[in-house]
């Protein structure tokens, strides 16, 4: 890798406006609504289902099953509120902990909060930048223990080792199946954090189905979107049909009367969206054939330029929901930074650490030396699909 001088990052700014062929902003990522989007939500406004029932959040069901291989599927209004349910379903509870990486979105970590419980942050690997398997298997082998009750429990803190949440970070898979593998010997379910990884395939199998869970989300952001969505995918029909009951309010079907049986959430995806994430699927595999033509093209000009573009890893076929590239320094992304958005090309810095957030400051965790490494270098660049 090299320092970017001025005139490198003209060059950037230059390359980034050709692929995009215009003179005005370019933002991060943008939605693209070129199929029946429009038909689909008048369809839904004309059968007065725009809530939560109304067929096409089963047709967007079924199409998520299709598209991923799971077995079920549960729409959600968001992808943390999935996450949030997800978790309570694995078992996590009150003052448990929750192994998670500290280089992901909020929503990560927000929702192991919910449940009451405490993020656990390990390392995560330069290469996939998603959780390290050797972090996660050294860390567990030095500091955790196994009780008669079968469950894994931290040495130091004393709390129950309840779940692990591993992340596909910008649509790239981690090494999912060795996650896996570790967590299975100390009892420990997994949950896939897949909001970002839609499409994406790890030797050929999708994010999201090596867990006992995965959660994707359709953010207005996301390679594809219904402005706010979320669902959870298992091939667990117990956990569907639980899943299914908790994001609807824990009501129990009856022909006039409002029964509940327990605490719910009103997590339930609207028709509406639903319609409009219909027809996002629809160009799903459209959406990511453009997004990895970008993604080669950015690859071939930063190669010639010195400068790391982060690629898929071995085995897997990604997205690229958001394109990334590491830079020699803080000091080195700062400049970046500053110099393609005053030239109106949106790039942003990867996520601060979740580790230094104030709410999560007394959290444990455990040699972060690859996440700070990519903290203060790597810069998301323009990803949205190019028409």
């Amino acid at each position: 890798m090299s320092e970017l001088s001025c005139c490198g990052h003209q060059d950037v700014v230059r390359f980034i406006r050709s692929l995009y062929g215009t003179d005005g902003t370019i933002p991060l990522h943008e939605p693209r609504f070129s199929g029946n989007e429009k038909k689909y939500i008048l369809d839904a406004i004309d059968s007065t289902f725009v809530s939560s029932v109304g067929e096409y959040v089963n047709r967007f069901e079924d199409m998520i099953c299709k598209i991923t291989g799971a077995g079920f599927a549960v729409a959600a209004v968001n992808g943390t509120s999935g996450l949030h349910v997800a978790l309570k379903l694995a078992g996590v509870g009150p003052d448990d902990e929750v192994i998670v990486p500290p280089l992901t979105f909020i929503a990560t970590a927000n929702a192991i909060c919910y449940c009451g419980a405490w993020p656990l942050f390990l390392d995560v690997e330069t290469r996939s930048l998603g959780l390290d398997p050797q972090a996660l298997s050294g860390y567990l082998e030095r500091h955790t223990g196994m009780r008669e009750d079968g469950f894994c429990y931290s040495l130091s803190t004393g709390r129950r080792i309840a779940c692990c949440v591993p992340v596909h970070i910008f649509g790239h898979p981690c090494r999912i199946d060795e996650i896996g593998m570790i967590c299975a010997k100390y009892h420990i379910p997994v949950v896939e954090d897949a909001a970002e990884s839609l499409g994406s395939l790890y030797k050929e199998r999708h994010t999201g189905t090596f867990g006992l869970m995965g959660v994707y989300s359709f953010n207005g952001n996301k390679t594809v979107t219904c402005g706010g969505g979320g669902v959870i995918v298992t091939d667990d029909a117990s956990l569907a049909k639980r899943a299914k009951h908790l994001t609807t309010t824990a009501k129990i079907q009856h022909p006039y009367e409002y029964v509940h049986d327990e605490i719910g959430y009103n997590y339930r995806m609207p028709n509406i969206n639903a319609a409009l994430a219909c027809a996002q699927l629809e160009q799903l595999d459209r959406f990511i054939e453009k997004k990895r033509e970008i993604a080669h093209e950015y690859s071939d000009f930063f190669r010639k330029i010195g400068i790391d573009f982060v690629r898929e890893p071995e085995l897997s076929r990604s997205n690229y929901w958001l394109n990334a590239i590491v830079l020699d320094s803080r000091e080195s992304r700062d400049l970046f930074l500053e110099a393609t958005n005053a030239c109106g090309v949106m790039t942003r810095p990867i996520w601060r650490l979740l580790n230094k957030l104030p709410m999560f400051q007394g959290c444990q965790a455990d040699g972060l030396g690859n996440a700070e490494w990519l903290e203060a270098r790597v810069v998301n660049i323009p990803s949205s699909v190019r028409m």
